[in-house]
């Protein structure tokens, strides 16, 4: 691959733009629903869309979204489960066309559309996938995440969904969670999350010029910094060979998110020196004693 790194992006974002624990610190408290993205996008200028497994927004609610957000902030969203989950890509259409639709007004901040398979969904369903790819409109750019051992554990495996992924241009997106399996939770969140997430091997192989990967720390920030740095020289990488990767950081509170995507995205331009900054955050005034 081509390019000037100058040219490139390093997106960073978090699960989710609106948490109760960042009101007063990150984001004003007592925020209006209505602003709460925008405020967040002066933190991170990217998101995971989550919701829109459960429910396909109104268009409305999807404008919104688009007018707190600046053209170059990006939206990865994730497909309805009603497609991926309860007809496992086969079918769907309605619901398909539906939501896609819906995200129309995104336009350019669609950094791709999420594909999350369950765990379920083996080498012997990529046919499948393949099929559902190539069914979707063109232009659309997808990236794919699986959760079946297989895929990380067999070699084959993991040759023939690459080989599919590569000629359907799009990504597969590695959701890293084995810091937080390296030892026993200690807190209710990381309990909630030793139970739900994925216990699978790290994978670190980017397919397209626009690699995603999804991270989860520790509630104790120092393990969470120290989980991810495989990940900053494989990044700044990734960026020299012209890239514009997206790194969304998780924590099982998330009560620290925003500041930690950041942090993240300073480590990578310390060995990448020529990666624009992030914007500062807008200053708004903190909950104080006095």
């Amino acid at each position: 691959m081509s390019g000037s790194v100058v040219a490139m992006r390093l997106h960073v974002g978090c699960a989710m733009w609106a948490n109760a624990r960042w009101q007063g610190r990150f984001v004003p408290a007592h925020l209006p629903q209505a602003e709460r993205l925008k405020a967040y996008a002066g933190w991170c200028d990217a998101v995971e869309g989550n919701t829109t497994f459960y429910a396909t927004p109104a268009r409305a609610t999807v404008e919104s979204w688009a007018a707190q957000t600046s053209p170059g902030f990006r939206f990865v969203v994730k497909l309805p489960k009603a497609v991926t989950h309860e007809q496992r890509l086969m079918g769907g259409e309605a619901e398909l066309s539906a939501f896609l639709d819906a995200m129309e007004p995104l336009g350019p901040r669609v950094h791709a559309f999420w594909v999350q398979v369950p765990g379920s969904f083996g080498p012997s369903d990529v046919g499948t996938l393949a099929a559902f790819l190539r069914r979707l409109p063109r232009g659309v750019r997808c990236a794919v995440e699986v959760r079946h051992p297989a895929f990380f554990t067999d070699e084959r495996a993991a040759r023939l969904l690459e080989r599919m992924l590569d000629g359907a241009g799009a990504e597969w997106v590695p959701f890293d969670t084995t810091v937080m399996f390296a030892a026993p939770p200690s807190s209710a969140a990381e309990r909630e999350a030793w139970e739900r997430k994925p216990r699978l091997p790290r994978r670190m192989r980017a397919l397209t010029a626009h690699p995603i990967v999804r991270y989860l720390g520790r509630d104790d920030e120092e393990r969470t910094v120290a989980g991810w740095q495989p990940w900053v020289p494989t990044v700044a990488g990734w960026l020299r060979e012209g890239r514009s990767p997206t790194v969304f950081i998780h924590t099982p509170d998330n009560a620290d998110a925003p500041a930690l995507a950041r942090r993240f995205h300073d480590e990578v331009r310390a060995l990448v020196p020529d990666l624009a900054p992030l914007p500062d955050p807008e200053p708004h005034e903190p909950l104080t004693l006095f």
